[in-house]
């Protein structure tokens, strides 16, 4: 009997052993999981879901692998994978950090880019066009020289409140000034500047504007009220930074810039893939509180003005003279809507594009400008000897830009802080 319960007991466990790997079963990862759910607004929703590369998507791990390896590559430069809460910090206009964004001169000397008005570091004096010397007793400029982000990023230390840095300045009047300066979280000011320069012209409002989010509105409010009340007739609009957002945000600006009469008026149009065109609609001109109604407006573009910054210019030109002086535009006319996967991902393909009233919208070489001027980050933004607003004031004042010359394109070297995308972007929710 013994032997022969050995023998049954025996023969069981291989059957079970068999039944185990015929139904073994691993559960799909979260990670899986949004990479299937990416798949499918890919080929529903996306643009180009007729010009994708053939893909099995089980190859790939992750929804970050699967975007770069269904991205149209022909045309979208811009499509992304985005971590959750970073956008809702983003969308929010919270920010960590020390609040500037530092770049090289052409005399290879590294200096502050941009600041927000609402940093600590605003507080404490600090301005656009100072000369950092040395952080943290490392000298700064042989860094941005060769181009080092990594070196950059482990010297300035992580995205988090709590982190210290020791800045040797070299302000305006040449003398030094140390700053030692915590990093915290506060909401960023996306009107970085705004002002108004009497001209042989008239009055001309003058506003620095950063990115397209929803607290934007609120600031817009305060400064086309300034340009209302001082009867402003052309406006220069700096963009230099800007590289898009929300299409709300674009709808409201470009109100306050046309003026009242064109409150409910079509301004922009958008176009999905055929197999969404029920979604295709126009977006009018907003109704808000404060605007004015200029004759021209300058616009001082770089390479990383993209997107909602260039639908702007795209979206006013049929009603108003417009001129760009910098350099050429980053060339994205389309947008994106965002699709959320548990809070942990928020994925923005490229599913639409953008036309003005004039069904005007391929301009994926971007807009040239009238002359081709260099980012100076030597000044602050109301100085007038500043490049780019010295040309655009030339060009406003005589109907046409100082010289034409060469300017030969030199990419410059700024970095930023945060965890932003890099991505040019527009999204419609």
């Amino acid at each position: 009997m013994k032997k022969y319960s050995v023998v049954i007991i025996g023969i069981l466990l291989v059957s079970l052993a068999s039944c185990r790997e015929k139904n073994k079963y691993t559960s799909p990862t979260d990670d899986e999981l949004a990479r299937d759910v990416l798949y499918y607004r890919m080929t529903t929703d996306y643009l180009w879901n007729k010009l994708m590369p053939d893909v099995k998507k089980e190859d790939y791990p992750d929804p970050y692998k699967l975007l770069e390896a269904m991205r149209y590559k022909e045309l979208d430069r811009w499509s992304f994978v985005q971590d959750y809460d970073e956008y809702m910090q983003q969308s929010m206009a919270i920010f960590v950090g020390h609040g500037i964004r530092i770049g090289l001169d052409e005399n290879n000397q590294t200096r502050i880019a941009q600041i927000y008005s609402t940093a600590p570091m605003h507080e404490k004096g600090v301005r656009r066009g100072w000369i950092i010397k040395k952080l943290n007793d490392v000298e700064l400029a042989p860094i941005f020289i060769r181009n080092d982000g990594e070196a950059y990023n482990a010297l300035i230390g992580p995205s988090q409140a709590g982190v210290t840095n020791t800045f040797l300045f070299e302000m305006p009047d040449g003398t030094d000034t140390v700053i030692t300066d915590t990093k915290t979280s506060f909401t960023l000011n996306t009107v970085i500047h705004y002002d108004t320069l009497e001209l042989k012209t008239g009055t001309t409002g003058h506003i620095v504007f950063e990115q397209f989010i929803p607290p934007s509105n609120a600031e817009f409010e305060e400064t086309f009220a300034f340009f209302e009340q001082n009867n402003i007739n052309n406006i220069i609009v700096d963009l230099r930074y800007n590289g898009g957002g929300d299409l709300s945000v674009l709808q409201n600006l470009g109100a306050h810039i046309a003026g009242s009469s064109k409150f409910g008026t079509p301004f922009l149009k958008m176009t999905y893939n055929e197999q969404q065109k029920s979604r295709n609609r126009t977006m009018n001109f907003s109704t808000v509180k404060s605007s004015v109604n200029v004759d021209k407006m300058i616009v001082i573009t770089t390479r990383n003005t993209a997107s909602a910054s260039e639908d702007l210019i795209n979206g006013l030109k049929p009603f108003m003279e417009i001129q760009t002086i910098g350099d050429t535009t980053n060339g994205k006319p389309v947008g994106m809507n965002g699709y959320t996967y548990l809070q942990k991902y928020i994925f923005w393909p490229i599913t639409f594009t953008v036309l003005n009233t004039d069904n005007e919208s391929d301009f994926y070489k971007g807009f040239a400008p009238e002359k081709y001027v260099p980012d100076d980050i030597t000044c602050d933004w109301n100085n007038r000897n500043e490049t780019c607003l010295k040309e655009a004031i030339y060009l406003l004042e005589n109907g046409s830009v100082s010289s034409k010359g060469e300017y030969k394109y030199r990419k410059p070297t700024i970095f930023s802080e945060g965890e932003r995308p890099d991505n040019a972007y527009m999204i419609e929710k």
